[in-house]
């Protein structure tokens, strides 16, 4: 499964932008998902993750009560709604799949796309 993640862009400190993660030559099924933020010069971090069914969530404490993770296993994709944007959020987004919400949470998974970038200027 290639997961590949979209909806980036420029936005003001204080906007809200939506992320989107669509699955490709798969589908999501019994994956939980996460979102990954890479700020310029730092490693990777799990920001949000959600289970397979979409009942249990997960965030960083960054991003706790500004950020907003769900998933349509429907139409086979994951949002990540994302408010009061802080310049501290600039970065590039991936969104991951893993075995449970579990080990998301601790920035294990094992499928991989490309991102999309954010900017949040001040």
């Amino acid at each position: 499964v290639q997961l590949q993640a979209f909806g980036g862009g420029l936005v003001q400190a204080g906007a809200s932008l939506t992320l989107s993660c669509a699955a490709a030559g798969g589908t999501f099924s019994g994956l939980a998902v996460g979102w990954f933020h890479q700020a310029p010069g730092k490693l990777r971090d799990v920001v949000a993750a959600v289970s397979w069914s979409g009942s249990t969530t997960w965030y960083s404490d960054s991003v706790k009560g500004r950020f907003t993770i769900s998933r349509d296993n429907a139409k086979n994709t994951v949002s990540l709604q994302m408010n009061n944007l802080e310049p501290g959020d600039t970065g590039v987004y991936y969104c991951a799949g893993g075995n449970s919400i579990a080990t998301m949470s601790n920035g294990h998974a094992i499928y991989w796309g490309h991102g999309t970038l954010v900017t949040v200027s001040s």
